[in-house]
């Protein structure tokens, strides 16, 4: 899988490509990760790579041409087939929001071409002759897609088998299949007792279907307190039993 970035801002890559425990993704290749920088293909001696906006207003425009530029270098140096060439994404407040779903696509696939816009945006006859998907981390914006593109190789970094401790942990992180859509329950570790508080009882009883049934109930009261909208997904697909709508009949 292969993950090329253009950015102004390469070396904001550096301490998140080498810290924390997706660092293997990276380090083992998995994950193969390349930086470019659309000032290395602007042209004059200060390297230009914005403009003004036509028609006045704040900010600057990332310049068509550098850009441009830059995606022929990483097309030429990727070599792929047209009907096999890695797709251009742009982080933008136009695209679909970033999700659990799209995540797994990705962790499948074999990589993409991540811009990341800066400034007041990007010319936009560059996006319509070039990218081909455009996604969004939430209703906000960043300075620039670089947060958002360590946010798509982050979560697909960890689901690339060997990456965690525990291979299956991932499986067990709020929104996956394996927990049917649901979000987690609390977690506790030691002292049994902090600040007055005790570890829940069923946690520390040693019977493995009572855990598993305290951490369902607790799965679906937070999901039912705080994203409703899951529980009703999870109902529709079926994945709601007779046992769990008892314990949401409660909370009502």
């Amino acid at each position: 899988m292969r993950f090329d970035i253009i950015t102004l801002f390469p070396e904001l890559f550096a301490p998140f490509l080498a810290s924390g425990v997706t660092r293997r993704a990276y380090a083992g290749g998995q994950v193969d990760v390349r930086l470019w920088n659309p000032r290395d293909h602007a042209e004059g001696n200060y390297r230009r790579v914005d403009d003004r906006p036509f028609g006045g207003g704040p900010g600057m425009v990332m310049l068509a041409e550098p850009l441009a530029q830059c995606l022929a270098a990483i097309r030429a140096e990727r070599a792929e087939p047209d009907e096999a060439r890695a797709p251009l994404v742009l982080f933008s407040p136009i695209g679909a929001t970033l999700d659990h779903p799209a995540v797994e696509r990705w962790s499948a696939s074999a990589g993409a071409v991540l811009l990341c816009g800066r400034y007041e945006g990007i010319d936009q006859r560059f996006i319509d002759a070039h990218v081909d998907l455009q996604i969004s981390l939430g209703d906000f914006v960043l300075s620039g897609g670089e947060i958002a593109a360590m946010a798509l190789l982050d979560a697909v970094a960890r689901l690339q088998p060997g990456v965690l401790n525990d291979e299956g942990s991932h499986q067990l992180d709020s929104f996956n299949p394996a927990l049917d859509g649901l979000l987690d329950c609390p977690h506790y570790t030691r002292p049994e007792e902090w600040a007055g508080q005790a570890v829940p009882a069923a946690l520390m009883s040693g019977h493995h279907a009572q855990i598993e049934r305290w951490r369902r109930d607790q799965r679906l009261a937070i999901t039912a307190r705080h994203r409703p909208e899951l529980i009703a997904a999870a109902r529709e697909a079926g994945r709601i039993t007779a046992a769990d709508e008892a314990v949401l009949a409660k909370l009502r």
